[in-house]
């Protein structure tokens, strides 16, 4: 059995992840993010789930090495903790065209020099050869895996803002004969925060 692609991410009503670039890089993330700790252990228990995780560059880079530190770091609350070794210990690909090394359980797709195997057709192999749920965090890989015909789900949670402008959940398509994208809905949630969440699969 195949592994599952699940594109998991904190979007706007509007559907767009950040409003300007780098707006990532503190804890917790821009004022619009509403990220407190009943939404935090439940990213906990998914995250804990998966048998991998797939992350761009930019997406990887934002994680470490905050996670890795953050499992140690007792000025930290538990949950932050917890999903720093979390983070830290699953298995991961680095989906990059310019990185060659990287710590932490990491393999590297599509990095290196002219003549490196294509990371779609990796991904493509990994997951025929893995079961389980792959959490993929990144636009640009995972508009790359939706083009592809290989990812299967969206776990999306959603804040209550509305952005205007930035970057969306999705790149652009690259190709005219794309068709409509349906969905089924799996499983919703609300949060205190006024958060929600919906994972959909990909039909």
């Amino acid at each position: 059995m195949a592994a599952r692609f699940v594109y998991w991410m904190n979007v706007s009503i509007d559907l767009l992840i950040e409003r300007a670039g780098g707006e990532h890089s503190d804890l917790g993330g821009p004022d619009w993010l509403l990220i407190d700790e009943q939404l935090h252990r439940d990213f906990n228990a998914r995250a804990r789930g998966l048998s991998m995780m797939v992350q761009g560059r930019i997406v990887f880079e934002l994680m470490d090495p905050f996670w890795p530190n953050a499992r140690n770091d007792r000025s930290l609350p538990d949950y932050l903790r917890e999903y720093g070794a979390i983070w830290t210990d699953i298995p991961k690909v680095l989906v990059s065209r310019t990185r060659t090394t990287a710590e932490h359980n990491t393999r590297i797709f599509g990095g290196g020099a002219d003549g490196a195997p294509d990371a779609i057709a990796q991904l493509a192999d990994l997951k025929a050869e893995t079961n389980g749920d792959i959490g993929v965090g990144g636009a640009t890989v995972a508009t790359q895996l939706l083009e592809a015909g290989l990812l299967d789900e969206l776990l999306l949670f959603t804040h209550p803002a509305i952005l205007g402008s930035g970057r969306p959940l999705f790149d652009s398509i690259g190709h005219k004969e794309f068709e409509p994208v349906l969905l089924d809905l799996l499983e919703q949630n609300r949060f205190d925060s006024g958060v929600t969440m919906h994972r959909y699969a990909i039909r």
